[in-house]
């Protein structure tokens, strides 16, 4: 178990520089997913820890040793990968043997460790098959177990479950996090999916156009966007953006003039804004109180009823045309062509920039975004 710290980290591909002095500190036993969308360099960066790609400016260190001049198997690392990449013509056992006897790793302990591991990963009665035999999971499985029997001061994990079906997903997830709690170890985990990343992470870094947006907690993240993209990239449904105006007198709270004409009170505090009148709005639909029609902020018509068990959803559009999307009750007796009012919970609104920085209902201060 170590931490792992990447200082002004550069990395150009010929002339094109995809990463530009990026700064990261992992923490020792930490969970740290890093999420963004398919081309933002987070698994660019993760090869790069491992030493699969090499770095053009800056150090990482691994615990207190610099590691970015050292080859890949004397990193103290271990990667488990998208895709399984077992042997398959050797058995469970064997691919999960093969690396320790490369390095000359006594068979009583390679033993010892792949019992360990395989009573861990509950895949003991699976050891003596062969890849073709096992399913999707059970072959990640192995694929984590390989990895353990090293037992690395680092778990580097790039998009490990992306070839599960949902269902697999969720289980294996689960997997993860107890095998994190029980073995207390750093492990860092690429994504592109936010479920995984808000399930799993102790922090989230999202990155964006090969830059960091934003690293916080899950609920940081999800809570208080540093920017309109962040806002937009994790939630489900996607957060509602809204274009609204403000009154450029000052007071507080803080009118804003919906394009409808309706007219909502927030605690923004207007010192902390710049001068433009022009913004949007985000809200989350959990945020968005449906009521009768004239108990409401604004008010709209229903176009789409979408019942998800627990909650559901109402897509709205607004006298100006403005779709919303509004969480309303399991058993809610809204169907489409309905008018229905809809109130903010003005606390948890949060207003964007032309440039995408966020400010936030419930501090005086703008989100700090982090762009390394």
């Amino acid at each position: 178990m170590a931490s792992v710290e990447l200082r002004n980290i550069v990395k150009r591909f010929g002339g094109n520089t995809v990463i530009d002095n990026l700064s990261l500190t992992v923490a020792s036993g930490e969970f740290l997913v890093i999420l963004g969308p398919s081309g933002c360099g987070k698994s660019t960066l993760l090869r790069m820890i491992a030493g699969l790609e090499t770095i053009d400016g800056g150090e990482i260190r691994i615990g207190d040793e610099r590691v970015d001049t050292l080859p890949p198997g004397e990193r103290g690392v271990a990667m488990v990968f998208q895709h399984y990449a077992l042997y398959p013509h050797m058995s469970v056992r064997e691919n999960m043997a093969f690396g320790l006897r490369n390095v000359g790793v006594d068979k009583a302990e390679i033993g010892r460790r792949i019992e360990n591991a395989a009573a861990m990963l509950e895949i003991g009665q699976l050891l003596d098959r062969r890849p073709t035999q096992l399913s999707g999971g059970q072959r990640q499985r192995v694929a984590i177990g390989r990895a353990i029997v090293k037992e690395p001061r680092l778990f580097l994990f790039d998009e490990p479950l992306s070839n599960l079906d949902a269902a697999l997903r969720g289980r294996t997830r689960v997997e993860l996090a107890r095998l994190h709690q029980r073995m207390a170890s750093t492990m860092v985990f690429v994504t592109h999916d936010q479920i995984e990343a808000m399930t799993l992470a102790d922090r989230i870094v999202l990155m964006n156009a090969q830059k960091i947006e934003q690293i916080g907690t899950p609920m940081e993240i999800y809570d208080r966007p540093a920017t309109e993209f962040v806002a937009c990239f994790v939630g489900t449904p996607k957060i509602n953006l809204i274009p609204v105006s403000i009154a450029a007198d000052g007071m507080r709270p803080l009118t804003l003039t919906l394009g409808d004409g309706a007219k909502i009170t927030a605690g923004f505090n207007p010192a902390r804004l710049p001068s433009t009148t022009s913004y949007r709005l985000g809200v989350r639909a959990e945020q968005i109180m449906v009521t009768a029609p004239e108990a409401g902020d604004t008010r709209g018509q229903v176009e789409v009823v979408e019942r998800l068990g627990d909650r559901t959803l109402l897509y709205v559009k607004l006298a100006d045309g403005t779709s919303v999307v509004a969480e309303d009750a399991a058993a809610s007796r809204a169907v489409e062509g309905d008018a229905v009012g809809l109130g903010f919970r003005n606390a948890r609104l949060h207003l964007f920039e032309e440039n995408g920085r966020a400010h936030h209902a419930d501090s005086l201060e703008p989100a700090a975004a982090c762009h390394a």
